[in-house]
């Protein structure tokens, strides 16, 4: 019988590398919690009419990419393909918006039919945070100097640039989009088949074409930077001041556009040149009319989001030199004989009672010694725990550290918990 695969661009995390998942999701977690960002929660499955409002009905995400399908009451339903959208949706539904100005973060799985490549899954993830009610350059900056908390702590600072540039208001889109129709439209015949169908629904995607050609075309593309109204323009200048006043370096890229409709004034992208053709890690900006677009009362938001993939890649990449230690196991307890495993068993559970942060593995077949201290290292364990037919005997724990050159010990229960409590 043939073997069933997983479907194309959903891939397994292995325990192998959920280790390195799980030391970005808990910085992530402590980093967004630092800055007071409260955890929100949201459905993965979205009425398809949300995405078709908030993220455009001409996007390649809404006609493209999108799983949508019919449930069994005949209602339009999509897997979420960002989550920006829903969590608007949710602070309108859950009237978190009327009383207060939330900080909020989430993280999960996003969905895009793509063709899958490194760093880029039909099934990915995503870390966001989202903003709500604050009109000014304070919160774009914050959401900035968050970011540049998370690079550090997961020692990835130096791997990552940041990238700015303000879509002004709807009236600057409008005129710029306007302008781009009229000098693209010089270059139709250069222009792939999405450029130009782009250039008739929105000109402003073709600004982020990954055509080499349409690339070359941009060098003299009129700047948005030019054409901004006065409001947008000193809200831009303010929050350049700012991130240079907190030691933040950036790049002003006035061909930054984001791949969304919602998206005005500050635009930003955090990019790296050690993932190749999939550079950007975090991308995000002001969003100040999807609330209101979405049937709430006008409110301010701004936000960003990180794909995971390629955080995970990037500090995978990186963390053998600077980066935080991937071990996730402590201990181990390495058993020479049948009896013995019961034995550990019972004293794991003591240990663990007292030592609740420790991570401690019973192995639970009495393999050969060398097998098991082999396993042990490769796991990443720190210290070893061994109970063989002398222990058994004496009622006793012989402790090995796996890392140092001390001499093993043999102790009774009491002094290993002390001797654990003290590494």
């Amino acid at each position: 019988m043939a073997k069933i695969k997983s479907i194309r661009g959903m891939n397994d995390v292995t325990p192998k590398e959920v280790a390195i998942w799980q030391l970005v999701e808990k910085s992530i977690r402590s980093v967004f919690s630092s800055y007071g960002y409260e955890e929100i929660r949201l459905p993965v499955v979205e009425q398809t009419e949300l995405f078709a409002r908030s993220v455009g009905d001409s996007s390649d995400i809404v006609s493209k990419e999108m799983y949508t399908f019919e449930d069994r009451g005949g209602d339009g339903i999509s897997l979420r393909p960002e989550g920006t959208a829903g969590c608007v949706r949710a602070c309108i539904e859950n009237d978190l918006l009327r009383i207060d100005s939330p900080r909020l973060w989430y993280m999960g799985p996003m969905f895009r039919y793509e063709r899958p490549q490194k760093g880029r899954s039909r099934q990915f993830h995503q870390a966001s945070a989202e903003v709500f009610g604050i009109d000014h350059h304070n919160a774009d900056a914050e959401l900035m100097m968050l970011a540049k908390s998370l690079w550090t702590d997961l020692g990835i600072r130096n791997n990552v640039n940041l990238e700015i540039n303000s879509l002004g208001n709807s009236e600057t889109r409008k005129k710029y989009k306007s302008l781009l129709h009229e000098f693209f439209k010089g270059f139709s015949s250069e222009l792939d088949k999405d450029s130009q169908r782009q250039l008739k629904e929105n000109p402003l995607r073709i600004l982020d074409s990954k055509s080499e050609t349409i690339k070359g075309l941009l060098a003299d593309v009129p700047s948005i930077l030019d054409h901004l109204d006065s409001e947008s323009e000193d809200h831009f200048n303010k929050l350049k001041d700012l991130l240079t006043q907190s030691n933040i370096d950036f790049e002003v890229n006035d061909r930054l556009v984001r791949g969304l409709d919602y998206y005005n004034k500050t635009v930003f992208e955090w990019k790296t040149k050690d993932l190749g053709a999939q550079d950007t890690v975090c991308g995000g900006g002001r969003y100040d009319g999807l609330v209101e677009q979405l049937g709430g009362k006008k409110c301010p938001a701004t936000g960003f989001s990180i794909g995971l993939e390629r955080l995970v890649l990037l500090v995978k990449e990186h963390s053998k030199d600077n980066g935080p230690s991937t071990n996730n196991l402590d201990c181990n307890f390495i058993c020479l004989t049948s009896e013995s495993i019961s034995y550990a068993l019972l004293n794991a559970e003591k240990i663990r009672k007292e030592i609740p942060s420790l991570n401690l593995k019973v192995n639970l077949q009495a393999t050969s010694a060398n097998s098991q201290f082999k396993r042990a290292d490769k796991s990443g364990s720190k210290i070893a725990l061994i109970v063989g037919e002398e222990e058994l005997k004496d009622n006793t724990i012989s402790i090995k550290n796996l890392r140092g050159k001390e001499s093993q010990e043999t102790l009774s229960l009491d002094q290993v918990i002390e001797t654990l409590k003290k590494l």
